[in-house]
């Protein structure tokens, strides 16, 4: 009979997963990119486009700690099939998005 050795078939036990370091990093960012926004819109320290933007600009920021942190995005070895699928529906999410606005917008028939 055939032993497996743990590393025969390219499978690494601890490959692929973040150390607690990175989890707790990512863990304390994520909690101060949720305090910010509400720190200040709750007390209004910021209102009306200001308060957009830094809600914008802390949901991205958000978004880049998941995925770094998180999604280890950033522990691919090449190629990079996650990067290339999350491009791709970045770029389908932003087509439907600004779509919907455009036609929202521009939602006039001509007679």
């Amino acid at each position: 009979m055939a032993q497996h050795q743990g590393g025969a078939h390219g499978h690494d036990a601890h490959g692929g997963h973040g150390s607690l370091k990175s989890y707790v990093i990512g863990f304390v960012l994520s909690i101060i990119l949720t305090i910010i926004p509400l720190v200040l819109v709750l007390n209004d320290y910021v209102e009306g486009t200001a308060a957009n933007v830094v809600l914008l600009v802390t949901a991205v920021l958000q978004f880049l700690v998941q995925l770094l942190f998180f999604m280890h995005l950033r522990e691919e070895n090449k190629p990079r099939y996650n990067l290339m699928s999350l491009l791709l529906g970045l770029l389908i999410v932003l087509t439907i998005v600004l779509g919907s606005i455009w036609i929202m917008t521009y939602n006039t028939v001509a007679h």
